[in-house]
């Protein structure tokens, strides 16, 4: 299973743009993948892949059916499990950075019956696979273990040296 993980693309980053034409079984695993969508308000986190590939059993633990790998979720197997190799595993190719815009929810129509209506955001779907195993793990779990707010994210935040005075003096 390892030898299967070595050739699939594991992630969002950078070069994926440049290898998105090329079949996934040709394309390099990558040590680290940079996860940039929170930028505007955050540093990218370098994920560690390849530490993260030496403690799993197959890559469709993090990846779901993408792979090429069996599904193991009873959910998802109802109409996925004949999926095939998808060309660029990354989360973004499923989750929608923006799932409340006006674009992406008039994009899912109006069909109540679909399943994948309540698909979280990308932002969700990395906290909630990141955070689940950190949590069993042990590993850290704080928002700036993995996340340095910019100065912008400060000003949006009021954080930092933005933070507003405390107001001193009776009855504050």
């Amino acid at each position: 299973m390892y030898a299967t993980c070595k050739r699939v693309l594991g992630g969002i980053f950078v070069a994926a743009l440049a290898l998105a034409a090329a079949p996934v079984a040709a394309q390099p695993l990558p040590d680290s993948v940079l996860l940039d969508s929170l930028v505007n308000h955050y540093e990218a986190v370098r994920f560690d892949h390849a530490s993260h590939v030496e403690m799993t059993e197959s890559c469709a633990e993090c990846h779901h059916h993408g792979t090429g790998a069996p599904v193991v979720d009873a959910n998802c197997a109802r109409c996925h499990s004949d999926s095939k190799q998808v060309a660029v595993v990354g989360c973004a190719q499923c989750h929608p950075r923006e799932p409340f815009s006006a674009e992406y929810l008039n994009k899912q129509g109006r069909d109540l019956t679909l399943y994948h209506r309540d698909k979280p955001g990308l932002k969700a779907a990395f906290h909630q696979n990141c955070l689940g195993c950190h949590e069993q793990v042990g590993a850290p779990v704080g928002c700036q273990d993995c996340h340095r707010r910019t100065l912008e994210g400060d000003a949006f935040f009021k954080a930092g040296s933005f933070a507003p005075t405390p107001k001193t003096g009776k009855g504050h």
